[in-house]
């Protein structure tokens, strides 16, 4: 009983470190570029772009920590808590951006934060593979949100589209550590609805 309720703590602890924003990157913000050719408009796309990215790795630490906290496989559980980490430094480089541009973080991230470690769990108890597989969808999903972002972030925005390539060669990296791992492909209507919600997630954080 003692060792579940510190579980629970501990994962209180790290969603509320997530959400707060009291987190930090394990590698330098390393994308230059200046910001004085942006006009206000474009500055303004550039931070609710940002927005949705930012939301999206908010989720992403949910996902990971939820199918982590109830995987038995210890290498696959160690697979899922690295890639968290390295999910973490996204979250921060997005924040730092954010705050660059004059944006705001989502009001929605607490909402998005517990329905997505739901998620996780529900989908780290249909079994390794299958929790995998999830794993690989989500990411793909995410690497194409970011190909879309770079089509419509300003060319002189530098550092934004850095930041976003960077972030989308990770998350394809990260999709095909879940296949190596023996990742199994979701059915045709989970990824559909996988979709659905992404598209719900994107669009309501771009203005909220």
């Amino acid at each position: 009983m003692t060792l579940f309720l510190d579980r629970i703590i501990e994962e209180l602890d790290q969603g509320l470190r997530v959400l707060s924003g009291a987190v930090s990157a394990q590698r330098d913000l390393d994308f230059h570029g200046s910001d004085v050719n942006l006009t206000d408009e474009q500055k303004r796309v550039s931070a609710r772009l940002m927005r949705v990215n930012h939301a999206g790795e908010v989720c992403a630490q949910a996902l990971y920590l939820g199918q982590a906290s109830v995987e038995k496989n210890n290498d696959i559980k160690a697979e899922l808590t690295q890639s968290a980490k390295e999910e973490l430094d996204h979250l921060v480089w997005t924040q730092l951006r954010i705050d660059e541009l004059g944006g705001k973080t989502s009001f929605l991230n607490p909402l998005f934060y517990g329905g997505s470690f739901a998620i996780g769990v529900i989908a780290g108890l249909s079994g390794t593979q299958r929790s995998l597989g999830f794993l690989q969808e989500t990411e793909r999903q995410v690497e194409a949100h970011l190909t879309e972002h770079l089509d419509r972030v300003s060319v002189d925005d530098e550092r934004s589209r850095a930041m976003m390539a960077k972030m989308r060669e990770e998350e394809r990296s990260h999709a095909n550590r879940a296949e190596r791992l023996g990742a199994e492909q979701l059915p045709k209507p989970v990824r559909g609805m996988m979709r659905l919600m992404s598209k719900v997630m994107t669009q309501s954080t771009f203005y909220i």
